[in-house]
C-alpha cells in the first residue's frame, strides 16, 4: 500500500539552503569584484551596515528635480517631474577619480523598478517609494504634487530609496538596478524583456489563498498583525503631529502680534503720561508712537528723557524678539516635515511586509493543493488495486451506470495513476523545498529589516525630541529677554 502524502501543516520550515539568486548578479565594471567578494562572504541576508559594498565604491544621489512637459502613451500632453540621478565611482582601479555619470528618470520609472524587484525577490522586504501625493499634511502645507517643497521632499525620498537598494546585500547585485543607474535609453524595454509582469501574482489569487489556506504559518500570521500595528501606530502619530503643527503655527504667529500690541500700548502710555503732566495743549501728532516724536518729547521733558529713550529702545528690542520668534516657525515646521517623511517611509514599509506574507500564503496554498491532489490520486489507485469502490464516490456512480471495467482497462488506469503519483510526489517535494528556502531567506531579511527599523526610528525620534527641546529653549530665552526688557523700562 502506498504511503500517505506528507502533511502540509507546518511544511514551510526554515532549512539550511542557499539563498535565492538574482536574474543577473553582475554589477558592472565599476564594482564587479567587490560584488563577487561580498557574495562569497555572505551566506544569507546580512545587515546593511556590514555589507554595503555598493555605497563604499559608488556614490548615488538624486541631485535635482525638473518640471517637464511631454506626451504620454495616449498621445496626450502632460506635465511631470524628472529627477537627475548622479553616480560616481569613489575610486577607479588605477587610483584616479572618475567622472560623474548622470541621467534623468521619471517617478513612473522608479515605480517600474520596484515592481520588478517585488516579483523577482518576493522573499525580500523591498524598500518603499516616497508618496506620490502628500498625505498627513497640516493645513498650511500644499498637497499639490507639483508644489516645489513637496517635489524637494520627494527628491530626498527617491534618493533614500536608491540608497536602501544599494545598501541591501542582495538587491544591490541586480543587473536591472545597475542599468537603472547607468542606462538611460531602452531601460524600460530591458525590464519588460525579463517578463516579470507574467510572473507577478494576481491580487485575486493572493486574496483567494489568504482565505482558503488551511494551515497558515503562525510566524507569518504574527508578521501580518505586526505590519498592521506598525501602520496603525505610525498613521496615528502622523495625524497627531499634523494637528500639533497646526496649533503650533497659530501659537507662534500670535507671538508676532505681541510686538504690535505692545507698540499700541506704548502709544497709550505716552498719552496717559502726557495727560498727567498737563501738556495736552500740544498737537495730537506729537504723541504718536514714531521714534521722532518720542525723541522730541524726551528733549523737552529733560527730567524724563533718559527713561523714555531707554523704554522706547527696550520696547523696540522686545518687538524684534517677538517677530523673529514668530518667523522661526516656518523653518521649524519645514524641519519637522523631514522627520515626518522618515516616519512615512516605515508607514509604507508595512505594505512591503504584507507583500512577503501574501507570497508565503500563496506558496502554502499551492503546497496544500498539491498534497490534496496527491492524496486523491493515491486513494483512486488503492481502490482500483483492491477492487473496493465506495458507493457515493464518482467511481461508484460510474460503475452502476456503465458497469464494471475490464481487467485491461483497470491495469491501464492503475499505470496512469502510478505515473501521476510519481510526478505528484516529485512536485510536492519540489514545492516543499522551495517553501523552506523562501521561509529561510524571508525570515532572515525580516530580521534585517527589524534591526534597520529600530535603528532608524530610534535615531529619527531622538533627533525630533532634541529639536523640540531646542525649540522650547529658544522660546524660554525669548520670554526671558522680554522680561528683562520690561524690567529695564
Amino acid at each position: 500500500m502506498e504511503q500517505a502524502p506528507p502533511d502540509p501543516e507546518r511544511q514551510l520550515q526554515p532549512a539550511p539552503l542557499e539563498p535565492l539568486g538574482s536574474p543577473d548578479a553582475g554589477l558592472g565594471a565599476a564594482v564587479g569584484k567587490e560584488a563577487e567578494g561580498a557574495g562569497e562572504e555572505s551566506s544569507g541576508v546580512d545587515t546593511m551596515t556590514h555589507n554595503n559594498f555598493w555605497l563604499k565604491k559608488i556614490e548615488i544621489s538624486v541631485s535635482e528635480a525638473e518640471k517637464r512637459t511631454g506626451r504620454n502613451a495616449m498621445n496626450m500632453q502632460e506635465t511631470y517631474t524628472a529627477y537627475l540621478i548622479e553616480t560616481r565611482s569613489v575610486e577607479h582601479t588605477d587610483g584616479q577619480s572618475v567622472l560623474t555619470d548622470s541621467l534623468w528618470r521619471r517617478y513612473s520609472e522608479f515605480e517600474l523598478l520596484r515592481s520588478y524587484l517585488l516579483v523577482y525577490y518576493p522573499h525580500i522586504v523591498v524598500p518603499p517609494l516616497p508618496e506620490k501625493r502628500a498625505e498627513f499634511v497640516w493645513h498650511k502645507l500644499s498637497a499639490d504634487n507639483m508644489d516645489p517643497d513637496f517635489v524637494e521632499r520627494r527628491r530626498i525620498g527617491l534618493e533614500n530609496f536608491l540608497l536602501r537598494i544599494a545598501s541591501h546585500p542582495i538587491l544591490c547585485r541586480d543587473k536591472i538596478f545597475y542599468l537603472f543607474l547607468t542606462q538611460e535609453g531602452n531601460w524600460k524595454e530591458t525590464v519588460n524583456e525579463t517578463g516579470f509582469q507574467l510572473k507577478a501574482d494576481s491580487r485575486l489569487k493572493a486574496l483567494n489563498a489568504t482565505f482558503r489556506v488551511k494551515n497558515p504559518d503562525k510566524r507569518f500570521t504574527d508578521l501580518k498583525h505586526y505590519s498592521d500595528e506598525l501602520q496603525s501606530v505610525i498613521s496615528h502619530l502622523l495625524r497627531v503631529r499634523a494637528r500639533v503643527a497646526d496649533r503650533l503655527y497659530g501659537v507662534y504667529k500670535v507671538h508676532g502680534n505681541y510686538g504690535r500690541v505692545f507698540r499700541h500700548s506704548w502709544s497709550l502710555f505716552f498719552f496717559l503720561i502726557s495727560w498727567s503732566y498737563k501738556i495736552l495743549e500740544r498737537p495730537l501728532w506729537f504723541f504718536s508712537s514714531s521714534s521722532r516724536s518720542k525723541s522730541e518729547w524726551s528733549a523737552i521733558e529733560k527730567e524724563m528723557g533718559d527713561g523714555l529713550q531707554s523704554a522706547g529702545h527696550h520696547m523696540d528690542v522686545f518687538r524684534g524678539y517677538m517677530c523673529r520668534y514668530a518667523s522661526s516657525i516656518d523653518d521649524i515646521l519645514e524641519d519637522e516635515e523631514h522627520y515626518a517623511d522618515q516616519l512615512k517611509e516605515y508607514l509604507f514599509y508595512a505594505e512591503a511586509l504584507r507583500a512577503v506574507c501574501r507570497k508565503h500564503e500563496l506558496m502554502q496554498y499551492d503546497l496544500e493543493m498539491a498534497a490534496q491532489d496527491l492524496a486523491s490520486k493515491k486513494q483512486q489507485c488503492e481502490e482500483l488495486v483492491t477492487g473496493t469502490v465506495r458507493t457515493f464516490s464518482l467511481k461508484g456512480m460510474t460503475t452502476k451506470l456503465f458497469g464494471q471495467e475490464t481487467p485491461e482497462q483497470r491495469e491501464a488506469r492503475i499505470k496512469v495513476l502510478e505515473e501521476q503519483i510519481n510526478e505528484g510526489e516529485q512536485q510536492l517535494k519540489s514545492k516543499n523545498l522551495e517553501g523552506r528556502e523562501f521561509v529561510k531567506n524571508a525570515w532572515a531579511d525580516i530580521e534585517r529589516f527589524k534591526e534597520q527599523k529600530n535603528r532608524d526610528l530610534k535615531e529619527a525620534l531622538i533627533s525630533y525630541a532634541v529639536m523640540q527641546i531646542s525649540m522650547c529653549k529658544k522660546g524660554i530665552q525669548v520670554w526671558t529677554n522680554a522680561k528683562e526688557c520690561f524690567s529695564k523700562m
